[in-house]
């Protein structure tokens, strides 16, 4: 049954490379859970945690796709490096103004700084599996590998995070996530004989193909409703524990949410990597991801809610995975990080506002209501997807034209769909999605603590 999987993951250095963007990825669930556990504790206020914790997540959006193109650019190591080392600074800088009680905005200068230097891991370690597997299925199945690497990531990061913060010291969960951006990084980047290599600078002029907005945009629209939907969902279902008297069950609930998504992200691994196919679970999974939000604003036991989430996220992977792929079959070679990340940014930028809408609705009509929202997020997004789709979905190879003195110098690389591509170019998906279990303090709600 895992047979593909040993195969990937037998390639020499996949498990260390693999094993590193882990660790590295880690902060991608901890992170702003951390800067508010830790500011409610120091400051009493939610609001401020929320807005910090806002400008955090703003500023990792609006910098990945610029951070993607360097690394296309100058290659993993020399923007991973001086990224990780940022992001660290920028975090510490952050405890030390909670700590001393610094004017507003320079906590959220200085998380927004954190954020920005943030690199996108994922697109990095994707990268290196298109450049240890080339083009076939068993690139399609490495990509299913890492989608749910992330699952686990979002299972494993909230609970670190939160019993560090709770049980140890309030800064213990910021310090987590600094160390494992730094000891994953670290790792990551000295795995030098994986790195996909950066083409030879020329000394004659270079024309970079377009990106395909025509075709982007419509994929980003998608993403930002998915991602509207996730920061709704985590909202709601924070307010659903705190009605049940049952605070305690939040963490666990999106945790069996994301492990429904982890079982089927699996599953997608051993399934045909065909270009149609792949379109058909772009677009039923995101039918699904909207389906399975119905019956939650029902629900009125914790138990029953539990295995609806399960239930529900088993849609989620295999949209993403091939949410990813599509993409990947489209960019041209050579912006494919850049595009990549442009896409899946939008998820991130869809969580603002879907918890925001989720929140006042849960102070005006409750927690049910608010699951509405996602309802209403994951049916637009799945109309989005016959508009991203159609002739659109299914173009010919990608090609990268490079005008070298006026020659003009055509590649193509193998994607997981199945397409021709130049092998040698790096590529990879953005993280699946930013953690967002602390976006329910946007919702407006004010609390006082002892």
């Amino acid at each position: 049954m895992f047979t593909a999987y040993r195969h990937v993951l037998a390639r020499p250095g996949a498990l260390s490379f693999s094993g590193a963007g882990f660790v590295a990825r880690l902060p991608i669930s901890m992170v702003t859970l951390a800067i508010v556990l830790l500011i409610v504790d120091r400051a009493g206020s939610y609001g401020l945690a929320g807005s910090v914790s806002a400008a955090y997540m703003m500023a990792a959006a609006a910098s990945s796709p610029v951070l993607a193109r360097l690394i296309d650019r100058l290659g993993q190591r020399r923007v991973l490096v001086p990224g990780i080392v940022g992001f660290a600074v920028g975090l510490a800088g952050l405890v030390v103004s909670v700590e001393l009680d610094w004017p507003v905005p320079l906590p959220h200068l200085l998380a927004a700084a954190a954020g920005a230097c943030y690199p996108p891991v994922g697109a990095c370690v994707r990268s290196r599996w298109t450049n240890l597997l080339g083009p076939g299925r068993a690139l399609h199945t490495a990509f299913s590998f890492e989608a749910v690497v992330d699952e686990t990531i979002f299972i494993v990061g909230p609970v670190l995070v939160t019993v560090l913060a709770t049980s140890v010291h309030p800064m213990a969960g910021v310090g987590a996530v600094a160390v494992c951006a730094v000891i994953g990084g670290w790792w990551f980047t000295i795995l030098r004989a994986t790195e996909p290599q950066v083409a030879e600078a020329s000394d004659q002029p270079v024309t970079r193909p377009p990106l395909g907005w025509h075709w982007l945009l419509p994929m980003i629209a998608v993403s930002v409703c998915l991602g509207s939907l996730f920061g709704a969902i985590e909202v709601a279902t924070v307010a659903f524990a705190d009605e049940n008297g049952r605070p305690a069950l939040t963490g666990l609930l999106l945790a069996i949410y994301a492990a429904g998504s982890l079982i089927a992200g699996v599953a997608t691994g051993m399934l045909s990597s065909d270009p149609a196919a792949t379109l058909l679970r772009y677009r039923v999974g995101s039918a699904a991801i909207a389906a399975a939000m119905i019956p939650l604003p029902f629900i009125n036991h914790p138990g029953l809610l539990a295995v609806v989430l399960f239930l529900g996220g088993f849609a989620v992977s295999p949209t993403l995975v091939s949410l990813v792929s599509l993409v990947e079959a489209h960019v041209p070679p050579s912006r494919l990080t850049e595009g990549i990340t442009w896409v899946m940014t939008g998820i991130g930028l869809g969580i603002a506002p879907g918890a925001a809408i989720a929140g006042r609705l849960i102070d005006q009509y409750g927690a049910g209501t608010a699951y509405w929202v996602s309802f209403g997020s994951g049916l637009l997004a799945a109309g989005l997807t016959w508009w991203s789709g159609g002739n659109q979905s299914t173009p010919g190879p990608a090609v990268d034209d490079i005008d070298k003195g006026g020659t003009r110098e055509r590649r193509t690389s193998a994607s997981s769909s199945g397409h021709l591509r130049f092998q040698g170019e790096p590529q990879g998906a953005s993280d699946m999605r930013m953690q967002t279990i602390s976006a329910f303090v946007w919702s407006g709600r004010r609390r006082r603590t002892d």
